[in-house]
């Protein structure tokens, strides 16, 4: 459950934050993790069901392959570490308020933003989810700090009750694949997410949002999951030819599934 004046943002504004939700050891430890996965999969070796994307702005830099990596997607089935956090039942609880008490997650993404980095235009999450029903909860971990000057998020409050909207490709040099950007609404009245690590951010699929380009000298990480209602009928294969979605029951009745059910 929810207080009073988060479910009011939830309803006014789309989204809220539950500051110090998670410890830092285990951001701490989701950051190490995803570091060694992301030095095997850029050298060819097992990774499971993990995707990593590259950063276009970054594939030749030095250092190293997680300070070239966009995202890690799909590491919330055979990660255990991550696989535990999408069921925490505090997490799931506020989840289910939004959605309801049958919930599969469906995508897992572990975002950077290294120095050099772009943002990611104005979208919807929704626009990415082709399903039958809705809305979608995003829950987007900080594991470190997000500032003004690395790029965090930003938000157009009161823009998840908006359809969504048509988009046009992101047409910027070393764009990544598949960003897109919404022009035909007004963002004026957006503001920041400035985040500690630990702190947890919980939005609506349809709120507006964008990411700036990273201007310091330090990493902004995150990590992130979306839910929806067990029983989507999910089409992006179809229309797509390709998905990174994998869903994953996690809420059954409102009790958190084990790994044994």
């Amino acid at each position: 459950m929810l207080d009073a004046q988060r479910e009011s943002a939830w309803q006014g504004d789309g989204f809220f934050v539950l500051p110090g939700f998670a410890e830092p050891a285990v951001c701490k430890a989701m950051l190490e993790r995803v570091e060694q996965l992301c030095a095997r999969a850029e050298s060819g070796q097992n990774v499971a069901q993990a995707f990593r994307m590259p950063e276009p702005a970054l594939r030749e830099a030095p250092g190293t392959a997680a300070e070239r990596t966009s995202k890690l997607f799909r590491i919330h089935r055979d990660e255990p570490l991550f696989r535990a956090f999408a069921r925490e039942p505090r997490l799931l609880a506020c989840v289910a308020g939004r959605i309801g008490p049958d919930l599969d997650c469906f995508l897992s993404q572990f975002i950077f933003k290294n120095p050099g980095a772009l943002g990611q235009p104005w979208h919807q999450d929704a626009y990415y989810f082709p399903f039958d029903r809705g809305p979608q909860v995003g829950v987007w971990l900080a594991v470190t700090e997000a500032t003004l000057a690395n790029g965090p998020l930003w938000v157009l409050p009161g823009s998840h009750r908006e359809p969504v909207h048509a988009v046009e490709p992101d047409r910027r040099a070393h764009a990544q694949f598949g960003y897109v950007e919404i022009t035909d609404h007004d963002m004026s009245g957006a503001v920041p997410v400035l985040l500690r690590p630990g702190d947890l951010l919980v939005f609506h699929g349809h709120l507006m949002h964008k990411s700036t380009d990273n201007l310091s000298s330090s990493m902004r990480a995150a990590m992130v999951y979306h839910y929806g209602a067990a029983g989507t009928v999910d089409a992006t294969l179809e229309r797509k030819g390709y998905t990174i979605n994998d869903w994953l029951p996690v809420l059954r009745g409102g009790v958190p599934v084990s790994d044994d059910a």
